[in-house]
């Protein structure tokens, strides 16, 4: 709320000038062209202080919103469980700093579980939706085995977040009410990647990563992928994509479809393998060279920011390679000489 002793002043000041000054009830041209003044300036005065109240409001809710941003979509920490890690985060809602793109990378008993998924929509209305698939990532990468019990976890928030918002229904003004519950979806990729490197995935109508190696940046998978969580229930029976193995000096690129669909004046699409390509070129391909090079590539293509959110994570495999059996072991040589070098740089989510 805003201080109301200001204008209640000035308004009373204006009042008893009105009342109470002779120049107020004057008919020359000079006293009248004081009173104007007067007048002038006690509204500017008010103006002023009405405008200085919304910009502290302004400036509240941007906390707020960046507050709860942070609380939903965390930055990764930079290494977890010897892979690298970076991610950067762009949300269409340029008030708000709030998306419906997600991700999350969490270490496991199970092994490196990844989650990446974007909400129809984005903005205010996306939040919920947003909070209830990372919600329950968090909680089932550790609890479950296997990684369709993953996905499943995740299919049934989905379904009770609807359920409970169709039930309280949309508020006037709400931002979700151009969005009806029924036509909501949520794309989803879920991974792991084992001690070994081995790469499994879960693909609920999401784009494919790209793995970049050898100075290549080729897609992970090109199986089809399954329905986004939302309008159709999954199959009984949901069988995990291998996707080959992440070797130490290799990087995976997740990212969602804002990356892909971004257009530029002439309505061309960015693109992103091309530019995926490029920076693979750079061995080991570091996860924030790598997401650097794309922001960059992206924000010159678009000449500002992107009409829809996106999202953009990258892991790098630094672990130390796996000694070889000892009757598959050549001669004796250094072990510096298996290692990679190593780039820690982590790039500002």
């Amino acid at each position: 709320m805003f201080d109301l002793a200001l204008p209640t002043t000035l308004g009373a000041t204006a009042v008893a000038y009105r009342l109470t000054c002779p120049l107020a009830r004057d008919d020359a041209l000079s006293a009248r062209l004081i009173s104007s003044a007067v007048l002038c300036a006690l509204c500017t005065g008010l103006v002023l202080h009405v405008r200085r109240g919304l910009l502290r409001e302004l400036w509240r809710t941007r906390r707020v919103a960046e507050a709860v941003q942070s609380a939903l979509l965390r930055p990764p920490p930079p290494r977890v469980d010897g892979l690298a890690v970076a991610a950067v985060h762009l949300s269409a809602d340029q008030g708000a700093r709030i998306g419906g793109d997600l991700y999350e990378v969490v270490a496991t008993e199970h092994g490196v579980r990844v989650v990446i998924g974007d909400v129809r929509g984005h903005g205010i209305g996306a939040v919920g939706t947003v909070a209830a698939v990372l919600g329950s990532f968090r909680e089932a990468a550790h609890d479950e085995a296997e990684l369709a019990g993953v996905l499943r976890r995740l299919e049934r928030a989905v379904a009770r977040h609807l359920r409970e918002r169709a039930g309280d229904g949309h508020a006037p003004g709400d931002a979700a009410a151009d969005c009806p519950v029924a036509e909501e979806f949520v794309t989803v990729l879920v991974l792991e990647i084992l001690p070994d490197g081995e790469v499994r995935a879960l693909n609920c109508g999401h784009p494919w990563p790209h793995l970049l190696s050898g100075a290549r940046a080729d897609p992970l998978a090109r199986a089809d992928p399954l329905p986004p969580l939302g309008p159709f229930p999954l199959p009984p029976e949901l069988a995990v994509v291998p996707c080959g193995h992440l070797l130490p000096g290799d990087a995976l690129v997740l990212h969602t479809d804002g990356a892909e669909e971004a257009r530029d004046a002439d309505g061309r699409f960015f693109p992103l393998r091309d530019v995926l390509t490029e920076a693979a070129r750079e061995h080991p391909p570091t996860p924030g060279a790598v997401l650097r090079t794309v922001l960059e590539a992206l924000l010159h293509h678009t000449a500002g920011p992107p009409e829809d959110d996106v999202a953009l994570l990258a892991l790098g495999n630094e672990r130390p390679p796996r000694p070889a059996p000892a009757e598959a072991r050549g001669p004796a040589r250094s072990a510096a000489a298996d290692l990679h070098p190593t780039d820690h740089l982590q790039f500002p989510a």
